[in-house]
């Protein structure tokens, strides 16, 4: 017998790719490859219109439709997706937050149309609206109207969909938004009590069925390339969670206090320049949540090599599940019990974690909760940002091939077929369907199934079975997002830019130029034209050329290019700095450069985000003034030369 076939050998982990793009019957086909190769589960992601509750006729989804995942406007786009994967026979992980009703709804209807309950349904939607607010931006409603919809979803999982994860909360994206290890696991930890609270507190699962529903609670965990540190944040979780289980909610079942969660190893740290070293960091990201026996992840999705360049291609895509394969069946890894037990490292910072984590949980709870808190902890995540950043810039924190390590030979992998790129005429072809859709369908249905929608709304009844006949009757994701923005209204959460973070020298000697400019400081909008909820990097600009001594306007995410203009002409800015990181750049860009000139604008435009190189001279030929992309992490420089172009705009206007 050999060591693979060994009777103590541990069960891989769930296998996804983080997948979708164009549209449903192309995404269907990119699945079924990926399935075919070894995959063992499904990672959807849906485009920034299907995420933020948008038909793609909408003048809000212009430019974004079947970008950055897959649009799914209605259920016939739902079976399309899932053609030819049977419903009872896969684990389906759905990245989701807002309109997590109404995907699980659609994904519940095409079931029951294959013939399958709901009850015979597994997978996850991810349904955390606190990390929308804090870090990815993808959120429609206000906190309290997005708690109950939450609750909704988890209370009727509870009874009909119990093999479901009705909720995944996702430490995830705090790390992204730059979380330490302790404000990840306090963070997360406090969203997820503050969402079994309200579980417990609505009255809709019966309190016999209340701890499975603890049970049903799963986490998505970010994995960055600290694996030791990382080992010891993921068993902290693993104790912590089992505490909280215990002792808050009385779970006596050990089974049911199991920290239970998927990973996506690290994104923020992906890099544009030598993204060949990417492979290397994400193979080494895996182990920080393989390793640990104990503390194992049950599903892993890794990135692909190139994601800091732009949409990967299907090959990216196998390369990265063939890491996972490699690590899972060729290493004696799952031979072994848990390898750190004893460590006196391990042990020892998994117990420092568990202490600060505490502390900092103990004051999110102590403010009300992570859903009333909100606005203090996007603060504390911006800071935590800046520093980071500082750090990196300062040679503080080594990234290779970007500030240590820089000299390179041409890589042979980079190219302009490097990335996947979607077909220009699918948002026309997107928006032909829904027509088509539309005039097809019975609209004495879909009004009536509307009015229930707003009428469950508005009182007290569970969203999801008028949800669920909605999908039935042909709603559309728009027209079922709508009926709810008309009850709950709309939005817009705090910046998190009411406190300056650290400067630096090289930013106080741009201030020092500044303080002495004539006309005094520039004025600097910041903005995010589009869906793209991902604010970090602006958010990062902002804070930078606040610090540089400038005047900063930025209003957030989600803003038209007629709104950006008017706010650059009333605000008299002297440069517009605009962040894109959807690969929605060739469109919005040149309708925010067609609008600043209708408005009579003439400050110049700088461009950042994940912009391919093959986009830098379009940009720039359409009017951009500069363009910049994640290589370009310096902000001292990029305030420098936005100070020289304010100042040259001055002189050109005298």
């Amino acid at each position: 017998m050999t060591a693979s076939d060994s009777p103590r050998r541990s069960r891989p982990w769930l296998m996804r790719t983080y997948s979708g793009h164009s549209t449903a019957r192309a995404s269907n086909e990119l699945y079924r490859s990926m399935l075919a190769k070894g995959q063992t589960g499904l990672s959807v992601a849906f485009d920034l219109p299907t995420q933020t509750g948008y038909d793609p006729d909408h003048p809000m989804a212009r430019g974004e439709v079947g970008k950055v995942g897959v649009p799914v406007v209605h259920l016939g786009h739902m079976a399309q997706l899932m053609d030819g994967i049977p419903p009872e026979a896969m684990n389906t992980s759905m990245t989701i937050n807002a309109t997590a009703p109404w995907l699980l709804s659609l994904y519940i209807a095409n079931a029951q149309n294959a013939g399958v309950p709901p009850d015979g349904l597994r997978g996850t939607t991810q349904n955390d609206i606190v990390k929308e607010y804090l870090s990815r931006g993808t959120y429609i409603y206000g906190p309290e109207a997005s708690r109950r919809l939450t609750v909704d979803v988890v209370a009727y999982c509870s009874q009909h969909v119990p093999q479901w994860n009705p909720i995944n909360v996702c430490s995830y994206h705090l790390q992204e938004a730059g979380a330490t290890p302790t404000q990840e696991i306090a963070y997360a930890l406090a969203t997820a009590i503050d969402v079994l609270d309200a579980v417990r507190d609505s009255g809709k699962v019966p309190p016999d069925r209340f701890d499975a529903t603890v049970g049903s609670i799963s986490f998505f965990v970010n994995s960055g390339i600290r694996f030791v540190e990382e080992v010891c944040k993921v068993r902290a979780l693993t104790q912590m969670w089992d505490r909280i289980c215990s002792e808050r909610y009385g779970v006596a079942d050990p089974k049911l206090r199991r920290f239970r969660y998927g990973v996506q190893v690290n994104s923020l740290g992906l890099t544009e320049a030598q993204p060949e070293n990417n492979v290397a960091r994400i193979t080494l990201e895996a182990l920080g949540v393989t390793l640990s026996q104990r503390a194992r992840t049950r599903s892993l999705q890794l990135p692909a090599w190139n994601e800091a360049l732009g949409l990967p291609r299907p090959w990216d895509q196998q390369w990265s599940l063939r890491i996972q394969q490699v690590l899972a069946h060729e290493t004696d890894l799952l031979e072994y019990g848990d390898i750190f037990d004893g460590s006196v490292v391990v042990e020892g910072l998994t117990a420092e974690l568990v202490a600060s984590a505490q502390a900092e949980l103990d004051d999110v709870l102590g403010m009300g909760g992570a859903f009333a808190a909100i606005e203090e902890l996007k603060g504390r995540l911006v800071a935590s940002h800046t520093e980071r950043v500082r750090q990196i810039e300062s040679r503080e924190l080594t990234v290779v091939g970007v500030n240590e390590f820089t000299e390179t030979a041409p890589s042979p992998l980079e190219s302009d077929e490097s990335i996947l790129r979607v077909d220009p005429e699918v948002e026309a072809e997107l928006i032909a369907d829904l027509e088509r859709w539309r005039g097809a369908r019975d609209s004495n249905r879909v009004v009536a199934a509307l009015d229930d929608l707003r009428v469950a709304a508005s009182g007290d009844v569970n969203i999801m079975g008028p949800t669920i006949e909605a999908a039935h009757a042909g709603v559309t994701t728009g027209e079922w997002a709508q009926a709810l923005r008309e009850v709950f209204g709309e939005y817009r959460a705090p910046t998190g830019l009411g406190g300056v973070g650290a400067s630096s020298a090289s930013l106080a000697s741009v201030a020092e130029h500044c303080a002495q400019m004539a006309g005094g400081p520039p004025r600097v909008l910041v903005a995010k034209p589009g869906l793209d909820g991902h604010s970090n990097g602006a958010e990062q600009v902002a804070v930078a050329a606040r610090n540089a001594g400038m005047e900063v306007v930025y209003e957030g995410i989600r803003l038209t290019p007629a709104h950006i203009a008017a706010t650059a002409r009333d605000e008299d800015v002297d440069v517009v700095g605009l962040s894109i990181l959807s690969g929605s750049h060739l469109e919005l860009v040149p309708e925010v450069l067609a609008c600043l000139d209708a408005e009579g604008v003439s400050a110049p435009v700088v461009v950042g985000g994940i912009i391919p190189p093959a986009d830098h001279q379009v940009l720039r030929d359409a009017g951009v003034a500069a363009v910049y992309t994640p290589k370009d992490y310096e902000l001292s420089a990029i305030m420098a030369d936005i100070a020289e172009l304010a100042e040259r705009a001055r002189s050109d206007a005298v």
